[in-house]
């Protein structure tokens, strides 16, 4: 397998604060889950377990962003493709980690047609985080659709992961303005904003770190953009004390998969 950076993962990581794989995982699995994720969408739950939560039900407008936490709880080919070991494995050797557990997992469905009602604002995980974890905390977005410029691809900010937390929050207030939005994150002296697509083939992942701001515009495709953000934590990395729906499950891997161990 050839990797989109001639230097080594961690390397790569540690200093633009992402990484791009090529494809994965089989093909045949990405072409089932996304044969499963309509059936979740469309509200059946092939486990009889309904999903944590829905940021979109059947009915709603058919531009908005369609966001179900928790898919794999409702449906075993999700819960198969989110806790592939091939994601496990990638993230130990870009983290230089000896345990990957996944704590929460989030399908994204980004509609066609260029409406800006499926931007995500600019922000950083970790605003919304911060409550729940202490350490070492990140984020595989896998691609289940080829993820192209016209497909309102997640872009992430070089090596932004060294500028610090921001404390404000409420990037989704400005999810339809990232100019005005991109104006109001303070920057380091030094530093230079440096956009960089997620552009993926179907299968292949994303890795972030925590802090790095990333965001995305419309989906100006014929078809829908389809992935799954997959919430990981190493052994360096603590819940936080407090009830947490994210945090409570963790000895349940029904809930919270182990997708690698040596």
């Amino acid at each position: 397998m050839s990797f989109q950076s001639t230097k080594p993962p961690a390397e790569t990581f540690q200093k633009q604060g992402y990484y791009f794989t090529d494809p994965i995982i089989p093909t045949d699995l990405v072409h089932a889950a996304v044969e499963h994720m309509d059936r979740v969408i469309a509200g059946e739950y092939e486990t009889g377990m309904p999903p944590h939560s829905r940021r979109w039900n059947p009915g709603d407008p058919p531009e908005q962003l369609c966001k179900i936490d928790q898919p794999h709880l409702a449906d075993h080919t999700l819960y198969e493709i989110i806790s592939h070991p091939a994601i496990g494995k990638w993230a130990a050797e870009i983290l230089n980690a000896n345990f990957v557990q996944v704590w929460a997992v989030q399908l994204l469905n980004k509609p066609p047609g260029g409406s800006t009602q499926g931007n995500i604002g600019w922000h950083q995980d970790m605003q919304h985080w911060k409550t729940w974890w202490k350490g070492e905390v990140f984020t595989a977005w896998l691609a289940l659709t080829d993820i192209l410029p016209e497909s309102g691809p997640m872009r992430f900010i070089k090596s932004s992961h060294n500028w610090g937390l921001n404390n404000n929050p409420s990037f989704f207030f400005s999810e339809h303005d990232h100019a005005t939005q991109q104006s109001n994150i303070p920057k380091p002296d030094g530093s230079t904003w440096q956009e960089a697509p997620a552009l993926l083939s179907a299968g292949g992942v994303s890795y972030h770190h925590r802090l790095t701001y990333h965001g995305s515009g419309p989906n100006h495709a014929s078809t829908p953009r389809r992935s799954f953000a997959i919430h990981l934590r190493t052994e360096k990395s603590t819940p936080m004390d407090g009830n947490s729906y994210y945090t409570e499950h963790l000895e349940d891997e029904a809930f919270c998969p182990i997708i690698y161990k040596p």
